[in-house]
């Protein structure tokens, strides 16, 4: 999809589509009152039919409109302030998307450079408005016979604000574009069936970013380099299977060598059966987004290469199958991880963080900045938060504030949990250093602190968006979350 700035009056445009916004109760933005105007005061006799009252979101497309160029007029609805906040407006900015893809319209103008966002800047609509494009614009057709079709549209326009400077829309508009490409690779590998988006899988597509990017290398380590590492905990989920485990080391250089990087970890298990411990058949379908914690780095980092960032980035992904076999691993055992602590395995459907324990120790080598790792871990992240926000866990409270607000800041929100020592006793074993699980009650709160007796020689946060990583139902599908998330806290990194 393509993004310009086109200065000019409302009924100068000439576009397939010009979006105007209209507040509630019918108060037109200054570009719908030009078009009003121009129209015989056609937008006012719809407000006054009530046919379009302004509501947040609300959309009422029109063919032909009289005195202007464009050959569809939207109308938008921006709600009741005329001063938005960066939530409303990407409501309404998704909302008008969602309606231009809907219709046949090649090219669309937003003509709203009037607008005003609280705290916000004109670049930032920008941005913002590209990353809703590209992710609005998404359509899975990998294994469908018969393709959904693609969005009319290719081309955006946008009305400059009076004051802002091209090139710094145009830069965030290159932005927005990259977030939103990286959230839908993400999405893509999501929702992928596990038989076709194994761990070999998951390398190839890194490798493939890799070839793409002269900043970046990948390297792939398959189970006997994993052996010769001592990954005992890691390798204990994959014993079960007949594909191979990898792990996948992506290291990113935007700034000098020496520079310490920061560090993403994801959970990449392709197909999550459970197990020994074998889970309930009703949803196990969805099992196959058990790997999307793997996709978001993934993403991420495809991100951070297109915008070229400053800094030094290693995306670091534990990708393996969990299943049931002769072979596999049973509960009641005792595995050994990379960093020499045993791990009494009393339920082998809490898999994850026997796999991001060892790739955490390997993290250790980078003397990194920070680690960030990204999971589909716990049920009770799902119980407590639904799939609004991501639950958050840190040993470091100066990351820990850094997260929430680059959650606010790109809608991607993280709640904080908190790593009270008095969780830890709840991991005590009789048969080994640390058993895998912490009992029935604060299963998210458990899981990270074992996470964290792996993650004590740098500053690490933990993310668990087993709500927040893909819809159930009617919307089934992969999010692409925390993408936007980890790329708006890698951009406000120095070297």
């Amino acid at each position: 999809m393509k993004y310009s700035i086109k200065a000019g009056a409302t009924d100068k445009i000439n576009s397939d589509c010009i979006a105007v916004v209209v507040w509630n109760k019918g108060s037109l933005s200054e570009e719908a009152q030009l078009a009003d105007k121009v129209s015989n005061k056609g937008i006012s006799k719809i407000v006054r039919s009530e046919d379009f009252t302004g509501t947040l979101g609300q959309t009422q497309l029109i063919y032909n409109p009289i005195g202007l160029k464009s050959k569809r007029l939207l109308l938008v609805g921006g709600g009741e302030s005329k001063q938005l906040d960066a939530k409303n407006t990407t409501r309404m900015l998704t909302a008008a998307l969602s309606a231009v893809f809907a219709s046949n319209a090649a090219s669309v103008h937003f003509a709203i450079a009037s607008l005003q966002v609280k705290d916000e800047t004109p670049a930032w609509i920008c941005q913002r408005l590209a990353q809703e494009a590209e992710t609005a614009s998404y359509r899975y057709n990998a294994t469908k016979s018969k393709k959904s079709k693609a969005v009319s549209a290719n081309l955006i326009s946008v009305s400059p604000a009076k004051g802002a400077r091209r090139k710094s829309l145009e830069e965030a508009f290159k932005s927005g574009s990259a977030i939103g490409a990286g959230i839908n690779r993400a999405r893509h590998l999501g929702n992928l069936p596990g038989n076709v988006c194994t761990p070999s899988y998951l390398a190839d597509e890194a490798t493939a970013i890799g070839n793409q990017h002269g900043s970046m290398t990948v390297k792939i380590l398959g189970e006997k380099q994993m052996n010769r590492l001592k990954m005992g905990s890691l390798l204990s989920v994959s014993a079960g299977s007949a594909e191979e485990a990898k792990l996948i080391v992506m290291e990113y250089r935007g700034a000098k060598a020496d520079s310490k990087p920061h560090v993403l970890v994801g959970k990449g298990v392709t197909f999550d059966t459970g197990g020994i411990s074998l889970k309930g058949g009703a949803g196990m379908d969805e099992m196959k987004f058990d790997m999307c914690g793997a996709a978001s780095v993934i993403g991420a980092m495809a991100t951070v290469a297109q915008l070229k960032l400053p800094i030094n980035i290693v995306g670091l992904v534990g990708a393996v199958e969990n299943m049931p076999s002769s072979t596999a691993t049973k509960p009641g055992d005792i595995v050994t991880s990379m960093a020499g602590k045993t791990i009494e395995v009393l339920n082998t459907d809490a898999e994850g963080r026997l796999v991001l324990c060892d790739v955490l120790t390997y993290a250790e080598r980078y003397k990194p900045r920070s680690v960030i790792d990204i999971a589909t871990l716990t049920g009770a992240a799902v119980a407590t938060f639904g799939s609004v926000v991501t639950a958050m866990l840190s040993n470091d409270e100066k990351l820990a504030k850094s997260l929430i607000d680059c959650g606010q800041n790109s809608l991607d929100r993280v709640w904080q949990l908190p790593l009270w020592e008095e969780y830890q006793p709840l991991l005590n074993s009789n048969f080994a250093d640390i058993a895998n699980i912490g009992g029935p009650r604060a299963g998210t709160i458990t899981a990270a602190c074992f996470l964290s007796r792996f993650a004590e020689k740098f500053k690490w946060a933990h993310l668990d968006i087993a709500g927040s990583a893909w819809h159930s139902g009617a919307r089934k599908g992969a999010t692409g979350r925390p993408v936007a998330l980890l790329v708006e806290y890698l951009s406000q990194q120095k070297a």
